[in-house]
């Protein structure tokens, strides 16, 4: 065994899996952690072994020894996961190293133990103890833990050798006891009595909610209740309702911090004795419990929220009113989604704890008021949350993974609903076991209960308020009124345009007004329709309507249809001579000769008085508002009518101002619209349509089944059609042109791109301290004037600072240089760069000047000196050079004062001092009076510059041995001085001459008499360590940078965030309050198992083209990787792979760069050292704002000890102000298979201490005396922190790191029932804290700078935005960050940017109408989480969870803004496959949305014109994309039908057929949507103002120069497939784009794989309509038409079919288009099967690929068979094409002749089959000459029939278009009756014919691809194109180095 050991090192590391435990289980330093689930009990055991076996490895081999005794007893079996390997591995271990151990002891173990416990006792905790600064409150808490685990260990120890623990060791034993109970590890406050004098606890407004928390006056405690010290009120409530200690705590700390922060803004003056303010418990009371009192409003029951007489007891009351909600919502886990159902729950238990206060007695019981479910350990969730709990569980099941129709099944909303009505209460409490909420189907009792009574079976209460059925029909159902007011807009039009002169005029005319009125016929209509649409999709709700909701459905759909008989009758009794229809409604009625015109318009007001109505309301929103929020009946039935009580979506109307603002948008975006469909469309197509209508055509070329049909209707539907498609499609562009011309001038009024570029910056850089002090230092009440309004929007000027403020000057520099360094830190500036950004640290009280940053003043020196030079004796013409740039003045007088100083300082000197003031006070006298050209001789300024700048050089070395050269060159620059540059003599000088300092001396004078000048020198200095370096090398830099600054910072992305931060600094934002004022917020990041840090096999592992992600993000950021290697001190990367230390470096370099957990751990720490620095500048004193930040940061160890220094005090603020919690929700699963990911993440919560990791934690029960040996699992939410570091004990080996758990939470079950990402969020929401909540996605990042602006952000929720209610998200803008990496990612973030700035800043104002889109947003924390979370976890439905949140907030009356002032980094999929995943993981959620119950309120709920606002901007984006491919099919569907049926032919010379203008207006704005337009606009509109049209310009040329229109159509196609297929069929599901980096070749049969139906099958279709229109359609004449009609579709069909190809790496290379034949000839011949992945088999992949039709239910079914019907057009229109029957035959037994061939054919195809299946064994000669026979007599047919010219080649041809596409139709109806298939046997004919579409379509897409790889250009071509150039340069060279390094490498191996 030993040696088998021995040999594994070398082995390489296999990934463990969770089955599997570390083999290597000693070696390990995190062995303690790799335990399974079963055993978690034993790794604190484990921990300790590893901390004591350097200083004694006896006892860790007796503390393993232990803990595999233990592990023993908790699982005997070895029955749980991995537990038979650990257990044996640990064995294998202690077999080892008892041998070891034991030869090296010397007392026996009881003894050794003994000793050893005494020893740690000693060193650790009476050291600690005694220690002057009471210790680490952590390193304390830690020892605690050790020592009790080392005597749990001595006492088994001492149990086996049968020997008693000394007193001694029990006394000590008994005080850890007890402080182990005390000291337990913390989050943010540490509340044991020890720790009082921690920063953090010190805080007046911390010690004020204790205070208050702690008071339990009169509480009636439990009988036999033990007494703790400082108990509070949230332990009373544990004991009465029995929640989980763990949760108590949690929420403990959450009630103290969220009053600490609340209390402190009532009382920004702390007072002598903390008392917590009444305001504050008022304010968040208000805050908690809005949602509860509105709903018991809205049941009409009284609130439970009771407070006493007594003013004293009121706080208390309170207190326990909301401790008690808290400790509900903090362990209902999955009901937090429920909001309602958790007021019903906390309804009675908030009335019970009013009962037991006021000593009611029960009237059932006659005894005290008990709570219904005791109060024992975990009761609350055992009794209330886990029957809940479980019948959400039972309804997901029955989702089957989201599989089954959502109207089987109830979701989220439907449970959560069911708290809705008054009807809940009958659950009653405690709940019933029996109540309708709890009920299941009749099929699931059946399989529950066997025996059970059939009768009782349908009680399952079904779906509540709204049906989720799949159906287009909820787009017309949601927005009826926009669907119904664009039908009757086009009919009036068609009517206008039709009737009379055609003129919008001409509806003045008696007539034509009264045809136009005929539209409300239309209107009745659709009345109608709609109400019975309402009837037939809630059906499956009937059972949980109550009778007035069914009442008004009822009546709806009866008033709908009287209209609609009433409507026409009224309509034709007003005609005199009725005609047409009328007349026929006349004669039915009998009322010939009447006619009351005055009846119709009657009825027209009267059926419009509602409407009249609601407009009113419209016009005053207030009143609207009142009346939806009234409870009264009168009221609530006036609402009834007009649409059904709702508990949310009522009082959603905002300000008139607003109202104003949208409804103004909408009216010129609709009259627009209206007049080009009018005037370009509908009018221009009426006169056509007249002339074809007249026409009568006899002549068909096919079989013509309606030969007399009049008025060729056909016809006219053919080119009607695609018109009225456009039609309702149009407004898509209207919106995308005016949103982008609205939203282009909100950004110019917000100043947007007012500094974007670096000369921007340098002009405006003087105001930008005096901004910086206003915007992000909190100002003095006194003078907070600030402008506002109109004014302020032109003009902000800001105060430039004089010098005299230090304090301001100290503040700006602090910030400045912290945002700099953070640059440096993230390598994208040099050394050289920071230190020609930076502004001085230290202020130097010797210098009245502002010291600008180097960059600013660079060169200017040297430019002066030569403009002093050739002035000339000017005066005045110098200064007025000098004053047209005021930073060379700057510079100079910086220099000069700084030169003075210097030489002060150095010179000590009586006589020399003298000297010297006498040349200063000169020089001085000579500037005041302007004289100083005059009188000074300035050409010999260069000498003397050159000898200053000598003296720096040695200034800053600081080296004895240059002393003597020092006085040298102060002697040099006195004798310039004197001598050539001041004519005058100096007095002193010459006294000293006349005293003779030149004197000879004779030459025997000893030389100590002798009197040197510049003797006495303070040189080399010691004092002023970093002010003085700093000095030297700031006047170093102004005197040497001989070049320009002007391209400093040259990396782009600095620029771009250095500008876009000045910038906002001129915007408008709030005041910054200090930080204790501020409001508190948290961060929160799921995360589920991507990249943490790369490793370093990842970042060296190459593609198969040599490429490695190093390489890549070398060649991507190559200034950047120059800046590392020079931070990290390395000349090239050679020498930085020599350094080990360095790997951790260069990891995290690339991990920066990728879309990693690291880099946004790094981004959203920068809000925690923001605000350290923050709260420093608030607190710090003078003379340490003048010291700096940095002084107090290199004092920070010391100091973090003492609770009362100013660095505790701003890390303690930071503590209550921010918490960042990670939700990695595998962590536990991780880190007991020691995967890497574990130890990343522990390596990021050391680094970043105040991170907090939340898990779910599962863990086996194999010890319960239930276990049968299944497993059954316990779930905890847990919360951990790095543990303090400790080293192993006496040695010098590296430091331990572990986690440590703080809490760890029971659930009712596994947690993830809906959808990972939301549930993920929910059981780690939590353990956050805070007002505010960031929710931030796993590919975000931020940046120093912007962390600043925070405090300012936060105070936005203090404001209300549009006048009405105070914001519930504010949204902030991105950037996006992958931009650089390929063509597509640039289009992509392009796009994206687009989004989320010009987007959302016209959603947000002036629509109103911006919801919640992903991640940067800024949740109000106690809104959302008393009202069902920051997003929806139903599965499936929720699919695009994170919209659900912004859908949630505006029902319930949020409110959602959007911020521009500040921003965050996103990173964007960045490969055209990846990108496809995503939109159609978008265009998935679209379809989902489209049949929600929350889209379906907003349409109903909204005014007219937000209605249309949340419908362009959500679900109507994704329908008018499919409108679009719609129109094309249409088209060419109509086309073929007129050119095969022989109609275009007879109507040739029509006017309407040879210049069809409308058509030609139809299909731009097709082709518009299709490349592209819709995106591009905004995009270059936002370009364009923050970077300059110019720029905008340019962009967009080589944006087209990169083929982004190919890339825009080709998403087009998936857009409209995944959206239409999610409505069809459903199938949506989450899609993990993996975030990598793409630089490999997808392989053909990948890209076949995933756009085969989305794309491939679509083009080819589409081409085939165009072939057949080109071989027999009259083709356009005219040179636009043909471009629009044919090209732009052309262009569709050729991206569709090979945009993946094209955006592909290396999709052109020949080498893998050989590899790429090789691979797709194997998949598509391989055999499927069970447990075949898609990936090796095409069976495989076609099963998967027909699974949504077996969900699909049969509506889905019929309509798929409805739509494949369109293929068999072709076959029937060709045959009559071919040259034997043209124009000769047209009887319909042609056509079935064509099917008695297709049938001949495959019957021969399916004969061949058997016959290989039967003989091609036994009878494998006779098998191939048949098969050589049936060839032959093919062959010998088509040659006779070609030779008798029956047929020729074209015929052929003709053929293949006819026969293809049915044989095509014929394969989808089979597949969508599979089973009817299956069952007739033939389902492996329908198979193989498959197979053969799909090798033809494969061949028909790779040859051309393989074609264009013959040719070497094509390939570079691509390269260039997919990647920017030094990429593909370097791929270049890469490729002809890959040979040697392939060499290289083989070398090695051998």
């Amino acid at each position: 065994m030993s040696q088998r050991r021995e040999a594994g090192p070398s082995r390489p590391h296999r990934p463990i899996q969770r089955t599997q435990t570390l083999g290597s289980l000693g070696e390990a330093m995190l062995d303690s952690e790799v335990v399974p689930s079963s055993l978690v009990e034993i790794a604190p055991i484990l921990r300790v072994a590893n901390e004591v076996e350097a200083s004694n490895p006896r006892v860790a081999y007796l503390c393993r020894f232990y803990a595999f005794e233990k592990a023993h007893r908790l699982d005997p079996t070895s029955s749980g996961r991995g537990v038979r390997q650990f257990k044996t591995a640990l064995l294998q271990r202690l077999e080892r190293e008892n041998e070891t151990t034991l030869a090296g002891r010397q007392k026996s173990d009881a003894r050794e133990m003994q000793s050893f416990y005494q020893h740690y006792y000693k060193k650790y905790i009476q050291a600690l103890l005694n220690a002057a600064d009471k210790a680490d409150r952590a390193q304390l808490t830690k020892a605690y833990q050790t020592a009790a685990t080392l005597f749990e260990v001595l006492k088994a120890v001492n149990q086996t050798e049968d020997v008693p623990v000394p007193i001694t060791i029990l006394q000590q034993q008994k005080k850890v006891e007890e402080k182990t109970q005390i000291y337990k590890p913390y989050n943010i406050l540490p509340l044991d009595p020890d720790s009082q004098n921690q920063a953090i606890m010190r805080l007046p407004e911390i010690q004020a909610a204790v205070t208050a928390l702690r008071n339990i006056r009169g509480l009636p405690w439990k009988a036999g209740h033990k007494k703790k010290n400082d108990e509070d009120i949230l332990d009373w409530l544990q004991s009465m309702f029995g929640f989980q200690e763990d949760s108590v705590s949690n929420q403990r700390e959450h009630l103290i911090l969220l009053l600490a922060n609340v209390h402190i803004r009532q009382y920004p003056i702390p007072e002598q004795e903390p008392k917590l303010d009444d305001r504050t418990l008022t304010i968040v009371m208000k805050k908690l419990f809005r949602n509860y009192k509105k709903w018991c409003k809205y049941l009409g029951r009284k609130s439970s929220l009771w407070l006493p007489t007594i003013q004293q007891e009121v706080q208390q009351r309170k207190l326990l009113y909301m401790g008690l909600y808290l400790l509900i919502w903090g362990e209902a886990a999955n009901l937090r989604f429920m909001p309602e159902c958790l007021c019903y729950i906390y309804h009675h238990m908030a009335f019970e704890l009013y009962g037991m206060l006021a000593g009611s007695v029960s009237p059932m019981t006659g005894e005290h008021v008990k709570p219904a479910y005791g109060g024992e350990d975990e009761a609350f969730l055992q009794k209330v949350v886990t029957p809940i709990y479980n019948t959400i569980a039972k309804e997901a099941k029955r989702s089957r993974n989201g599989k089954s129709k959502h109207s089987v099944w109830r979701n989220y909303d439907d449970l959560n609903e069911y708290f809705w009505s008054v009807r809940c209460f009958r659950l009653g409490w405690p709940m019933r076991a029996d109540a309708d909420f709890f009920c299941l189907t009749a099929e699931e009792l059946r399989v529950e209960n066997s025996e059970i009574k059939s009768n009782s079976g349908d009680r399952w209460m079904g779906k509540v308020n709204f049906v989720e059925i799949r159906s287009f029909w909820h787009i017309f159902r949601s927005f009826d009124r926009m669907w119904s007011f664009y039908i009757l807009c086009l009919q009036a039009m068609i009517v206008i345009a039709w009737n009379g002169s055609g003129e919008l005029s001409g509806i003045f005319q008696g007539d034509v007004f009264l045809k136009v009125l005929s539209i409300f016929i239309t209107a009745a209509v659709l009345k109608l329709a709609q109400a019975l649409l309402d009837i037939a999709l809630s059906w499956k709700a009937r059972h949980s309507m109550s009778h007035y909701v069914k009442l008004r459905y009822v009546l709806k759909a009866g008033a709908a249809a009287g209209w609609v008989i009433v409507m026409p009758v009224a309509y034709a009794y007003s005609w005199k001579n009725a005609s047409g229809f009328a007349l026929t409604i006349k004669n039915w009625f009998g009322g010939h000769g009447h006619n009351s015109p005055s009846l119709f318009i009657v009825a027209i007001l009267i059926y419009l008085s509602p409407n009249m109505l609601s407009a009113l309301l419209f016009l005053f929103p207030f009143i609207r508002r009142y009346l939806e929020r009234s409870d009264f009946r009168i009221m609530m039935l006036m609402m009834w009518w007009s649409q059904p009580r709702l508990y949310i979506g009522r009082g959603m109307h905002e300000s008139a101002l607003s109202l104003f603002k949208y409804t103004m948008f909408w009216i010129v975006l609709l009259i627009s619209k209206l007049a080009f469909s009018f005037y370009a469309e509908i009018k221009p197509l009426v006169g056509p349509t007249k002339d074809i209508m007249r026409i009568h055509i006899s002549v068909y070329s096919w079989h013509e089944f309606f030969p007399h049909a009049k008025n060729n209707l056909g016809v006219v539907i053919a080119l009607w059609s695609p018109v009225i498609l456009v039609y309702f499609m149009d407004t898509q562009i209207w919106y995308a042109i005016v949103s982008t011309l609205v939203g282009g001038l909100n950004g110019a009024f917000l100043r947007l791109g007012e500094i974007r570029t670096l000369a921007m910056l340098r002009s405006r850089f003087q105001s930008i301290p005096g901004a910086f002090n206003d915007r992000l230092v909190p100002q003095d009440k006194s003078d907070d004037t600030k402008k506002r309004g109109f004014k302020a929007t032109f003009s902000r000027k800001f105060d430039q600072i004089p010098s005299s403020k230090d304090k301001e000057a100290a503040r700006f520099a602090q910030m400045w240089n912290k945002i700099i360094s953070s640059f440096r830190e993230e390598d994208l500036i040099s050394d050289r760069e920071m230190e020609l950004l930076l502004v001085p640290y230290w202020s130097d009280p010797d210098l009245d000047l502002i010291r600008w940053p180097p960059f600013l003043l660079a060169s200017k020196i040297p430019i002066a000196l030569d403009m002093a030079k050739d002035s000339n004796g000017k005066d005045r013409e110098l200064k007025k050079r000098l004053a047209v740039d005021s930073y060379m003045t700057c510079a100079v007088s910086e220099c000069y004062a700084s030169f003075k100083n210097l030489i002060n300082y150095l010179v000590i000197g009586e006589r020399e001092r003298q000297v010297i003031n006498d040349i200063f006070s000169k020089i001085d006298e000579h500037i005041e009076k302007e004289t100083l050209i005059t009188e000074l001789n300035l050409s010999s300024l260069p000498d003397l510059y050159g000898q200053f700048v000598q003296l720096i050089e040695y200034l800053i070395q600081n080296r004895e041995e240059d002393k003597d050269q020092i006085v040298i060159v102060l002697l040099n620059m006195l004798e310039v001085v004197t001598r050539d540059i001041m004519d005058e003599e100096v007095p002193s000088l010459l006294e000293t001459a006349h005293n003779g300092a030149y004197v000879k001396y004779d030459v025997m004078t000893p030389l100590h008499q002798q009197r040197k000048y510049f003797s006495q020198l303070q040189f080399p200095v010691y004092s002023q360590k970093e002010a003085w370096k700093e000095k030297i090398k700031r006047l170093h830099l102004l005197l040497t940078v001989k070049e320009s600054a002007m391209d400093v910072p040259s990396n782009l992305e600095a620029r771009r965030r250095l500008t876009f931060f000045s910038n906002s600094l001129f915007m408008d934002m709030p005041s910054a309050p200090k930080i204790r004022n501020m409001l508190s917020f948290s961060v929160l990041t799921p995360y589920y198992s991507e990249d943490v840090l790369f490793s370093i096999f990842g970042l060296e592992q190459q593609n198969e083209d040599g490429v490695s992600i190093l390489f890549y993000l070398q060649k991507i950021f190559p200034d950047e990787w120059t800046n590392f290697l020079e931070r990290v001190k390395c000349g090239s990367e050679e020498e930085l792979r020599t350094k080990d230390e360095l790997e951790e470096e260069l990891r995290l370099w690339a991990s920066y760069r990728g879309q990693t957990l690291t880099k946004t751990v790094r981004g959203m720490m920068y809000y925690r050292k923001a605000l350290e620095l923050q709260a420093f500048l608030d607190m710090a004193k003078d003379e340490e704002l003048l010291k700096g930040y940095k002084a107090l940061e290199l004092t920070s160890e010391e100091a973090s000890k003492s609770g009362e220094s100013l660095w505790a005090q701003c890390q303690a603020l930071a503590d209550m102000k921010f918490t960042f919690v990670v939700s990695c929700q595998q962590y536990s699963i991780h880190k007991r298979s020691g995967d890497q990911r574990a130890k990343d993440i522990l390596r990021l919560m050391t680094t970043y201490p105040s991170i907090r990791v939340a898990y779910i934690d599962e863990v086996e029960q194999t010890h319960k005396e239930s276990y049968k040996g299944t497993e059954e699992k316990i779930y905890y939410s847990a919360l951990v922190k790095a543990a303090p570091q400790t080293k192993p004990m006496d040695s010098s080996e590296s430091v331990q790191t572990l986690d440590q758990l703080i809490y760890r939470i029971k659930l009712p079950g596994p947690a993830i029932l809906g959808e990972g990402k939301p549930e993920n969020q929910n059981h780690a929401i939590i353990f956050t804290r805070g007002e505010g909540l960031q929710t931030i996605d796993m590919n975000q990042d931020n940046y120093m700078e912007e962390a600043f602006k925070m405090r300012n952000l936060l105070q936005e929720f203090l404001v209300k935005h549009g006048g009405v209610r105070f914001p519930t998200i504010l949204g902030l803008r991105e950037h996006i960050f992958t931009g650089s990496v390929s063509s597509l990612a640039w289009f992509m973030s392009n796009q994206e940017n687009s989004f989320v700035t010009i987007g959302q800043r016209v959603l947000a104002s002036p629509l109103k109408i911006r919801f919640h889109y992903g991640h940067p947003d800024i949740f109000d924390r106690l809104f959302h989480l008393t009202r069902g979370g920051i997003c929806k976890a139903s599965k499936v439905i929720n699919l695009s969870e994170d919209i659900f949140a912004g859908f949630n907030s505006t029902l319930r009356e949020g409110n959602v803004t959007h911020h521009e002032y500040i921003q965050v980094g996103k990173g964007r999929d960045v490969g055209l496959n990846q990108i496809s995943m995503f939109e159609a993981k978008i265009a998935n959620g679209n379809g989902e949305q489209t049949l929600s119950r929350d889209l379906y309120r907003l349409g109903h709920r909204f005014d007219f014109f937000r209605m249309l606002s949340c419908y362009f901007t959500t679900i109507g984006f994704y329908f008018s994309t499919m409108l679009t491919v719609l129109t094309v099919y249409v088209f060419l569907y109509g086309r073929l039908y007129l050119v095969l049926s022989g109609l275009e032919q007879g109507l040739s010379n029509q006017r309407a057929f040879r210049n069809n203008k409308p058509l030609e207006a139809a299909l731009a704005s097709q082709s518009f949507v299709q490349i592209g337009f819709l995106m591009a606009l905004p995009m270059m509109m936002e370009i364009g103002l923050e970077r300059g049209f110019h720029n905008a310009l340019i962009e967009f040329v080589l944006m087209q120069l990169q083929l982004a229109s190919v890339f825009f159509t080709f998403q087009l196609g998936t857009k409209t497939h995944y959206y239409g297929r999610t409505l069809f069929h459903g199938g949506a599901e989450y899609r993990g784009t993996g975030r990598g980096f793409v630089v490999f070749h997808a392989k053909f049969a990948e890209n076949y794989r995933f756009y085969s139906r989305s794309h491939f099958v679509k083009g080819i279709e589409l081409m085939i309509l165009l072939l057949v229109y080109q071989l027999f359609g009259q083709s356009y004449r005219g040179v636009v038409t043909y471009i629009l009609i044919t090209v732009s579709i052309w262009f569709m069909v050729v991206t569709w079919l090979f945009a993946p190809f094209l955006f592909n790496p290396s999709g052109f290379e020949w080498q893998k288009i050989v590899d790429d034949w090789t691979d797709w000839n194997k998949w598509i011949y391989n055999r499927g099967g069970i447990g075949v992945p898609a990936e090796k088999s095409w069976e495989s992949w076609w099963e998967k690929e027909l699974e949504h039709l077996r969900h699909s239910g049969f509506r889905g079914i019929i309509l798929e068979i409805f739509l494949a019907l369109r293929f068999f057009i072709f076959q029937y229109g060709l045959v009559y094409q071919l040259s034997i029957f043209k124009d000769k035959n047209q009887s319909f037994w042609v056509y079935g002749a064509s099917w008695f061939v297709i049938l001949f054919l495959l019957l021969i195809v399916k004969g061949l089959g058997m016959g290989r299946r039967r003989f091609s064994t036994s009878f494998q000669l006779l098998f191939r000459i048949i098969k050589g026979l049936v060839f032959l007599a093919f062959v010998t047919i088509l040659i006779t029939l070609l030779a008798l010219p029956l047929i020729t080649v074209k015929d052929l041809f003709i053929c293949m278009l006819a026969f293809m596409p049915t044989g095509w139709g014929m394969l989808l109806i089979a597949q969508a009756c599979k089973p009817l298939i299956h069952h007739l046997g033939i389902w492996s004919s329908v198979r193989t014919l498959a197979r053969g579409y799909e090798i033809v379509m494969g061949l028909l897409l790779f040859t051309p691809v393989a074609f264009l790889a013959w040719f070497p250009f094509v390939s570079e071509f691509q390269t260039r194109m997919l990647f920017n150039q030094a990429f593909s340069r370097g791929l270049q060279i890469s490729r002809i180095l890959g040979g040697h390094r392939k060499d290289r490498s083989s070398k090695n191996k051998e």
